[in-house]
């Protein structure tokens, strides 16, 4: 390519979700010249202003087929409006679905038509619905991807039990795993501990356990609370990350019921993750949501933020969350119950969990740590052979 800055446009489903924040930053902090299309949702980060070009298209809901049928086409029609923005684009990254078709749209819209990546977040229940309308979604998904270039995926799962069994994707595949993007300058990792073997867990000592992020997954929180419930005052569980209510309905009441459960907030990335670490033992990994299909694919940020600081993970085994955290980054329970997790709980020392911690930070920190170069491969993925 002869430009020195490879011109980006992003489709996001949603400007202020953080996810899409940092995957912004990784482009502008990889050399590309970045503008944004995208949706917002009014569940959280109100107050955010994009500090990219962007371009708003709609303020969406969560659910909702109808909507997000019109949202889609009336993106299209703003698209139009601001298609001088797409001239001199190399390539489109679509993330999500709905944007994907957006994105091809805007493709027809400009020559010379710039290369279109597909980055799938994750694989919606709709994708796996064996009825009408997970047919007919699958169908327009194929179409789409007939007009893509590349696809970019979080988990190899996601190629192995979908794209390529289900929708016969052939094409060019990027991995570009949720591990951490902080930028020069921003949080290192700890130290690690010394070998002195920590106090036994106790009522005055608790075992404290983490889940942190984006807190939507009803069948984890009532594994935590019936796990709260059971060892008492000898494990304290606290949570970090903004609540989705509308999947976790009862959030508030369940934690009013169990004193030994601490929602703390949202938080600040990546600068409130050191102490977060470092304040808990364990940290509760695995993706309940969609389990049988997307749940039992995906590799959540959550194991390569707590792996970067030294907090080992718990996950289900046989999924690929458990497959990643069996690789030297904590432990798997057998099934997703509170039997299982009160079982390895009340087996675990603190010993081998400070002994796995110093294992943790003895490790390369690229294993958890997103580089500028797996980014950059990742979109050249899909352009031109002379970029």
């Amino acid at each position: 390519m002869s430009k020195a800055r490879p011109r980006l446009i992003v489709f996001g489903f949603d400007a202020a979700e953080a996810a899409q924040i940092r995957r912004m930053r990784s482009y502008l902090d990889c050399g590309f010249d970045v503008m944004g299309f995208m949706m917002r949702r009014a569940n959280m980060n109100l107050d955010f202003k994009p500090f990219w070009d962007n371009v708003h298209l709609f303020q969406t809901i969560n659910g909702g087929l109808p909507w997000r049928v019109a949202a889609v086409a009336g993106s299209v029609l703003k698209v139009l409006l601001h298609r001088r923005s797409l001239v001199g684009a190399d390539v489109i990254v679509a993330r999500n679905l709905d944007l994907l078709a957006v994105a091809v749209a805007a493709r027809a819209m400009v020559r010379p038509k710039p290369r279109v990546i597909y980055e799938c977040l994750d694989i919606h229940g709709l994708m796996t619905d064996p009825g009408l309308k997970g047919r007919v979604t699958r169908a327009l998904e194929r179409a789409l991807l007939a007009r893509t270039d590349a696809l970019i995926i979080s988990s190899p799962a996601f190629l192995r039990e979908y794209f390529a069994p289900v929708q016969k994707w052939d094409g060019p595949v990027a991995l570009v795993e949720n591990k951490l993007w902080i930028e020069d300058g921003g949080p290192g990792r700890p130290a690690p501990p010394s070998a002195a073997t920590p106090d036994e867990w106790t009522e005055e000592t608790p075992i404290r356990l983490a889940w942190v992020g984006t807190l939507r997954c009803a069948r984890s929180l009532d594994i935590l609370a019936q796990a709260a419930e059971r060892m008492g005052p000898r494990l304290q569980i606290a949570l970090h990350g903004a609540v989705h209510h509308h999947a976790v309905p009862d959030f508030d009441a369940i934690l009013a019921r169990h004193p030994n459960m601490t929602w703390h907030g949202a938080y600040d990335y990546p600068d409130d993750l050191a102490p977060i670490y470092a304040q808990n033992d364990l940290v509760w990994s695995q993706d309940l949501w969609q389990w049988g299909t997307n749940s039992t694919w995906l590799l959540p940020n959550r194991i390569y933020e707590a792996s970067y600081f030294g907090c080992p993970s718990i996950a289900v085994a046989g999924t690929e969350t458990g497959h990643r955290v069996e690789n030297g980054l904590g432990w798997t329970v057998p099934e997703p119950s509170a039997d299982a997790l009160c079982a390895l709980l009340n087996r675990l020392t603190p010993a081998e969990v400070a002994a796995r911690r110093q294992a943790l930070l003895s490790r390369p920190e690229s294993e958890f740590r997103q580089s500028a170069a797996e980014i950059s491969n990742a979109l050249r993925a899909g352009m031109p052979t002379a970029a």
